[in-house]
């Protein structure tokens, strides 16, 4: 199978999709075409290396994007892990080859493989193609605003709570808090509400 320039091969299991400096948060996006009449299998198979690749140390969460003008009428999995060593393990295991395995009977031509890590990981939108990224002066902008008004409303509204702590135990507070929620509440929420600003041409 041949594959484009700039992208990792799919089938061999030697081949990093990860790469190695990736600390925090990792998310592979992989786009393929399916073969007319397999797409019922196709989904099958979806279904099941999802379900694989989610009890391994790390896994984050899968989105599936299905064929359409938006995609190239590319099937498209993204998954994401929650740092490079964790991603490694899914990719090399040979539960993972044994999926792709199963798969190369029904794809046509060429697959792509992305890869996001660092701030992008923040601003991640399932439906835009992964190499569809803000600029880093973007990024950067509105995680100093989130980061400093979650860290004075959390310290505002447990402020009461916090009186009498240890210094270290209140700073450890604040900052659970704070990536707790800027990863499954705030950053998702900003990211769509500046959508058409932090991913403008």
């Amino acid at each position: 199978m041949k594959e484009k320039a700039g992208t990792i091969p799919l089938y061999n299991g030697k081949n990093d999709i990860c790469e190695p400096g990736n600390e925090g948060p990792v998310t592979v996006s992989i786009a393929r075409k399916i073969k007319a009449g397999l797409e019922n299998k196709y989904e099958k198979w979806i279904s099941g290396v999802i379900e694989a690749a989610s009890d391994f140390p790390g896994h984050m969460g899968s989105n599936v994007l299905r064929p359409a003008p938006s995609t190239g009428d590319e099937y498209v999995i993204i998954y994401r892990f929650d740092n490079y060593a964790n991603c490694m393990k899914w990719e090399q295991s040979a539960l993972r080859q044994q999926w792709l395995d199963k798969l190369e009977s029904m794809v046509v031509g060429e697959s792509t493989t992305q890869r996001a890590t660092g701030l992008e990981f923040w601003f991640d939108l399932p439906e835009l193609p992964l190499n569809k990224k803000p600029s880093s002066h973007k990024m950067a902008l509105v995680l100093i605003i989130v980061v400093y008004l979650l860290v004075m409303l959390i310290n505002v509204i447990f402020q009461s709570l916090f009186e009498g702590l240890n210094i270290w135990f209140r700073s450890l507070i604040v900052v659970v808090g704070q990536v707790l929620l800027m990863t499954y509440i705030v950053m998702p929420w900003v990211t769509r509400l500046l959508k058409n600003w932090l991913f403008k041409d």
